[in-house]
């Protein structure tokens, strides 16, 4: 481990017993003391780079205050525009900020944004309740008014997921400041429940990436292997990859579970990111709330089951990084300027790597998903339904198999980083999974569709949580 990662897992750690102080606290205490901490942890890993996220708040909250009605789109332009400033920094001659500095400026760029989106909300919901002269109840998540400044910065430095996430939005944050009854909504067992895998998922990193370390791939040596050797190698580097950010995203879950961040009734059926779907009115006494069942999964992150088992491609990205990607769904696949589900998913992939950095190999990664995509959308549209269920049992086993592949070979591009080892690793494999997904989707597009009554009779590749899934 770099001593990058060491300090993430410091303060991943310490967010722990500092949210079971916070938990029974009240709303000022919580609000000011969670941003004390923020700030302070930010001040310590940043130094004077810290200047940067006060500008993007700073940037984010004039827009606010002066264009309330389209906010979202502005504060979505400035805060991408500002990470491009950000990452060019060392060819303008100016000082390198911290890999902490970098973490904190992407989680802060997802909650500005979201938080402007709510404003918008508000303001449109506002003049909708003047336009027809009556008041209805609050809308579900609707703010019930404009952050000031102070506010919106006790969000941004709030020390909840201030460098790993999870994403909230503001209406979570103020949920948990408002939170009635806190001593009442369970956190301890909850958190062990949650905890239990990371030391195994650690182990397992510390041993997969001593035995199959990175930097063999970038030297010349790597390449006079035979293909079997060097086709398995992706597997283990992206088991690795898995478990570092399993473990990463699991203590962060319990440092928000800790402070009971992000716990509603199982009623209001949460989701990742977005938190309650449905309105459930608050409890009104210590009684009552003792009495409900509450989970966690607005704050949820990870599902490692579900993203190691899953089936298609599509999925595995749901499962993963699970808040990121509802903001993504929420704020760019939404309003991407294609129709087409591929080309939407391209733009919101392309977007994606833009956020996460400027490096070649996020780009070459994230934009090989949408062929992935088209290529298992198309082939079992177009095949799947004509197998019996023995053959479609079969289909979802091979299906499962080559999920897992792609994301081997496209997290070589996410670690490798520069356009050149990317693209020296995947031709030495020949290009396999581009070769093999541009088949796919000629094969499905040569067998065509078929006929809709038909198509019926072959229930869609599933995954213990695939109707959740659809669902949503």
């Amino acid at each position: 481990m770099s001593p990058e990662e060491w300090t993430y897992l410091v303060v991943l750690l310490i967010s722990i017993p500092i949210g079971f102080l916070f938990k029974k606290a009240g709303p000022g205490l919580k609000r000011w003391g969670a941003a004390a901490v923020g700030l302070g942890l930010t001040l310590f890993t940043c130094g004077p780079h810290t200047l940067h996220s006060l500008v993007t708040i700073l940037g984010t909250w004039a827009l606010i205050q002066a264009q309330p009605c389209s906010c979202h789109a502005l504060a979505l332009a400035w805060t991408f525009s500002y990470l491009l400033f950000f990452r060019a920094l060392s060819l303008l001659g100016l000082p390198t900020p911290t890999p902490f500095t970098n973490a904190v400026q992407l989680l802060l760029t997802l909650k500005l944004v979201s938080l402007a989106s709510e404003v918008q909300d508000l303001h449109v919901a506002q003049r909708k309740e003047m336009a027809s002269g009556f008041s209805k109840g609050p809308p579900l998540g609707l703010l019930p008014d404009v952050p000031s400044l102070m506010e919106t910065l006790s969000y941004s430095y709030c020390y909840v997921g201030i460098m790993t996430g999870p994403f909230f939005r503001y209406r979570t944050y103020l949920d948990w400041l408002e939170q009635p009854f806190p001593g009442a909504v369970p956190s301890l067992r909850p958190l062990l429940r949650r905890a239990w895998p990371a030391p195994l998922f650690g182990l397992l990193f510390l041993l997969s990436s001593h035995l199959f370390p990175l930097e063999a791939v970038r030297e010349d040596a790597f390449y006079a292997r035979p293909l079997p050797a060097r086709l398995f190698y992706m597997i283990p580097v992206f088991f690795a990859f898995r478990m570092r950010f399993y473990v990463a995203w699991i203590a962060a879950e319990c440092g928000c579970i800790a402070a009971g961040f992000g716990a509603y009734p199982v009623a209001a059926k949460a989701r990742a990111g977005g938190g309650p779907t449905l309105q459930c009115p608050p409890p009104s006494s210590p009684e009552m709330a003792a009495s409900l069942e509450y989970d966690y999964e607005t704050i949820r992150n990870i599902d490692c089951y579900n993203t190691d088992f899953c089936v298609t491609v599509r999925e595995g990205m749901r499962y993963w990084n699970m808040t990121v990607q509802w903001w993504l769904a929420q704020y760019i696949y939404k309003s991407a300027p294609a129709r087409s589900y591929v080309l939407r998913s391209a733009w919101t992939m392309l977007l994606s790597a833009y956020w996460h950095g400027l490096h070649p190999g996020y780009y070459l990664s994230f934009l090989t998903i949408p062929l992935c995509l088209a290529a298992e959308r198309q082939l079992e549209s177009a095949l799947r339904w004509r197998l019996g269920p023995g053959g479609q049992k079969a289909w979802d086993w091979v299906h499962w198999f080559l999920k897992m592949r792609a994301y081997d070979y496209m997290s070589m591009g996410f670690v490798l980083l520069s356009l050149r080892d990317t693209l020296r690793y995947w031709a030495s494999v020949y290009f396999c999974v581009h070769v093999l997904a541009l088949a796919a989707l000629g094969l499905g597009l040569a067998l065509g569709r078929g006929g809709s009554g038909r198509r019926k009779s072959g229930a869609p590749a599933t995954s213990p949580a695939s109707g959740k899934l659809r669902e949503e």
